[in-house]
């Protein structure tokens, strides 16, 4: 993701340290598809632009509207498009703190999580628990699926 602060030196494990401060920050708040309100609603996408930029890593992310369930529908990669449109796709084992995670649901990946501690904990807006939640990042329903990690550093 483009840096708020292009062009200067960035303490790159402060940012991290604060981008999962501000994803626990959004713990139970509901789950609500295309919403992106603290404590009101959020859905998975919303959650990680939010984040980023509440954390000061982003300016305002606009995601445009996206239909709910593409992912049922089409193979179009359009979520792991738009996070390269930010940073670069990284091997899952240098995922650190900050990064974030796709999983492919579906005929694409459309879920993503933001990485608390790979492959230990994420957090991310879980549509089957009804709101944001920090998990292993394999339990559950995220068990068995494949994931891409996404870093704005490095």
């Amino acid at each position: 993701m483009a840096h708020a602060l292009a062009g200067c030196a960035v303490d790159v494990a402060a940012a991290r340290a604060r981008v999962v401060a501000c994803a626990r920050a959004w713990i139970g708040t509901p789950f609500h598809d295309l919403a992106r309100v603290k404590g009101v609603g959020v859905d998975c996408a919303q959650l990680v632009a939010a984040v980023y930029e509440e954390a000061g890593v982003v300016a305002h992310v606009d995601t445009g509207y996206y239909a709910p369930q593409f992912m049922l529908h089409s193979k179009d990669e359009r979520l792991a498009n738009f996070v390269l449109r930010y940073g670069r796709e990284i091997a899952e084992a240098d995922a650190k703190a900050g990064d974030v995670v796709l999983y492919r649901v579906g005929r694409s990946f459309s879920h993503a999580a933001i990485v608390v501690d790979w492959p230990r904990e994420i957090i991310h807006a879980h549509k089957l628990s009804g709101k944001v939640v920090a998990m292993d990042p394999f339990a559950a329903d995220l068990g068995g699926r494949p994931t891409r990690v996404f870093s704005v550093w490095g």
